[in-house]
């Protein structure tokens, strides 16, 4: 097939593109793979790229009335137009989503006043329409777990270009740190994220909200270095597969190790526990972890770092019960 080889896929792009292609088809049937290429300013491989992603689409996320589109090579042909031209009707647990999600986000704080009373017209206008379902979803709510003020101040440093001090917890190192950091943008993957440069490392950093203890908005104007942004819909923590390998055993108290921690896998245990296999560049501040664990958990490999956590937890037994022993003989 001729045409121009394909560029790399921008989403936001081609999921505009094909908004305008379903209006574009519907009022041209038959209409030439060529022409429809040449009218959109693409490649044929890209129309017929966005053709193969149409026909998973349709009016309702539980599947039914797709649209059926396919094309011959030459022309392209819709055999359903008026099956999903009817005006969007929603199910009573569609509108229900629709409305729960549409009141939490309008609760968000750092929500631009605007924005938030657009959302609450239109939040209005479904009510209107969704009837009874509506309120079912007044029974319903959602929180979001990052804290509102981190938020706030993170969305307010992006939007005005300004630098954030923080006041950071890491599990890794199970201690608080002091940063001034560039905020780049606000992701959410499980959990709420900024995404920035880091002035005390002088690199790229992911923070969790939740884990912010302390932050201010500084005068100083934020100015980080020019980065390619990641593809985070798989993950946000991708270690270096040059980084050294850890397994952790965990019991059922120590679960909470997979939720906190990076891995690669977390493997379910007999007793309940996890057998937690992950990466990292300093794998001797993982021995602060097996201290807090105590009997929940403890280093499986390498071996030399579990027998080092051994050590430092007989060391720490020592130092107790040396200080129990003063203690007592003070009485």
């Amino acid at each position: 097939m001729a045409g121009k080889p394909v560029r790399p896929v921008n989403a936001i792009d081609q999921t505009r593109r094909m908004l305008s292609l379903v209006t574009y088809l519907k009022e041209r049937p038959g209409a030439r793979v060529e022409d429809v290429a040449r009218a959109f300013g693409i490649s044929e491989d890209e129309l017929v790229s966005d053709l193969d992603v149409l026909p998973m689409c349709g009016t309702s996320f539980r599947g039914g009335d797709l649209l059926d589109i396919d094309t011959d090579g030459e022309r392209i042909w819709w055999h359903n137009p008026d099956d999903v031209a009817e005006p969007l009707r929603l199910a009573a647990d569609e509108a229900t989503a629709l409305l729960v999600a549409a009141r939490a986000v309008a609760t968000l704080p750092g929500l631009r006043e605007g924005d938030r009373q657009a959302l609450l017209r239109a939040t209005a206008k479904v009510e209107t329409a969704a009837g009874e379902a509506a309120g079912a979803s007044s029974r319903l709510s959602v929180t979001f777990e990052s804290e509102g003020g981190v938020f706030a101040d993170v969305d307010r440093a992006i939007s005005e270009r300004r630098r954030l001090w923080i006041r950071y917890y890491s599990p890794a190192r199970d201690e608080v740190t002091e940063r001034e950091i560039d905020p780049i943008r606000l992701v959410s993957v499980g959990h709420t994220y900024v995404e920035a440069w880091c002035r005390r490392s002088e690199a790229r950093r992911t923070f969790r909200l939740d884990r912010v203890a302390e932050i201010k908005i500084l005068d100083e104007p934020s100015a980080p270095p020019e980065v390619e942004l990641r593809d985070l819909s798989e993950a946000l923590v991708q270690p270096a597969a040059e980084d050294p390998e850890v397994v952790i055993e965990v019991g059922p108290g120590g679960r909470w190790v997979a939720e906190y921690y990076p891995h690669d896998s977390a493997d379910e245990l007999a007793d309940g526990g996890l057998r937690i296999t992950l990466r990292t560049p300093d794998p001797a501040s993982l021995r602060r972890l097996a201290l807090r664990l105590g009997r929940d958990g403890r280093i499986v490999s390498p071996p030399d770092l579990a027998d080092s956590a051994r050590h430092a937890a007989r060391e720490a037994l020592l130092a107790y019960d040396g200080v129990g022993a003063a203690h007592d003989s003070r009485e």
